[in-house]
């Protein structure tokens, strides 16, 4: 049964029990004596009368309903043929001032916001099948190749090294990957405990320093109190270390000489961390497009990457009800500040 046949049918029935209260009502008031029947004491004429007053009742309450239900009606049809391939129809509103145009834009808005989210995840599994592709062909390139003929010993400890090479890339793309669903996912979903930043900026680090033999980090903690609670935030250890290992590694890749400066400093209920560096520089037309996903802007020529590091900080960052925030120059240095509350 439709929407609108019920709500009518609603309507109907209680326009019925209406007048029956009503009636039972006038019987009880001028007729209060026992013995007294309001229906024995009615002439044919006035029940002719309370007959047809009712049909007439009914039948305009009736129409009344299926013109107040209609635009409730089109919705409904609209509704029934948007599907995940025309996500761009909307329902159209007749009286955007009313409750039911109202209820009409919500409903557009939810449908912009899941015609984003699709786009959005399209976009996504196009950029990682690329991604994912080029190591793998150069992996199996560099494999058949070593088939063809009999190589010495340092040819293949070559093709090795390369392989070795472009596995560590497809690691590195899938750990990327894997964060960045963690960052996706709800503060309620994730465990929260107190995290000293300090801590987290020591092991993020010697972590990047390990990786890289030639890559330096220099942290400098400026203000400095005994004062944990300074230093200390509300968040994810894990998704935090992440970030901060991001932005180092970003800092020495695009700098010539491979170094990082870290620096932590206080202000009121606010700690911020800016990650330095020297090198490059970042564009205007590139600077506002860093944060998004495989965004690979004029910089990529000089140091490989897939594009997902800035883009995993801005999440992390946002996920801790923090800031980032990026200045750069060109041939002078970038730097990324990011800002929390602490406990």
């Amino acid at each position: 049964m439709k929407i609108r046949t019920k709500l009518t049918l609603r309507y109907l029935t209680a326009t019925v029990l209406l007048v029956v209260l009503v009636f039972a009502v006038l019987e009880e008031l001028l007729y209060p004596q026992a013995g007294y029947d309001m229906y024995r004491i009615l002439t044919f004429k006035l029940l002719a009368i309370w007959v047809i007053s009712f049909l007439i009742l009914f039948i305009i309450g009736y129409f009344m309903a299926r013109s107040v239900l209609k635009p409730v009606s089109k919705i409904v049809k609209h509704v029934e043929e948007i599907t995940a391939s025309n996500l761009s129809k909307r329902v159209e509103i007749d009286n955007p001032k009313d409750e039911i145009g109202e209820l009409a834009a919500t409903f557009n808005d939810m449908l912009d916001r899941l015609e984003e989210s699709f786009e959005s995840q399209k976009m996504f599994v196009s950029n990682v099948s690329h991604e994912l592709r080029t190591p793998m062909s150069a992996l199996i390139a560099e494999l058949e190749l070593s088939l063809h003929k009999e190589r010495s010993n340092e040819d293949y400890k070559r093709v090795v090294e390369n392989a070795l090479a472009d596995a560590r890339n497809i690691e590195k793309l899938s750990n990327g990957l894997m964060d960045m669903a963690k960052a996706s996912y709800h503060t309620d979903q994730i465990k929260m405990t107190s995290v000293r930043l300090d801590e987290a900026l020591l092991d993020a680090s010697a972590r990047v320093m390990k990786t890289r033999n030639d890559y330096n980090v220099d942290l400098i903690f400026g203000g400095y109190t005994d004062d944990d609670r300074m230093a200390t935030v509300y968040g994810n250890d894990y998704l935090l270390r992440t970030a901060f290992v991001n932005l180092m590694e970003n800092n020495c890749k695009f700098s010539n000489n491979h170094s990082s400066t870290v620096q932590i400093s206080f202000s009121g209920r606010k700690v911020f961390i800016r990650f330095s560096d020297t090198g490059i520089g970042i564009s205007n037309e590139d600077i506002g497009q860093i944060f998004k996903p495989f965004f690979r802007g004029g910089n990529r020529t000089f140091s490989t990457g897939n594009g997902i590091g800035m883009t995993l900080v801005e999440r992390i960052v946002k996920l801790h009800n923090g800031a980032v925030s990026v200045d750069s120059q060109q041939g002078k240095g970038t730097v990324f500040t990011l800002a929390f509350e602490h406990v």
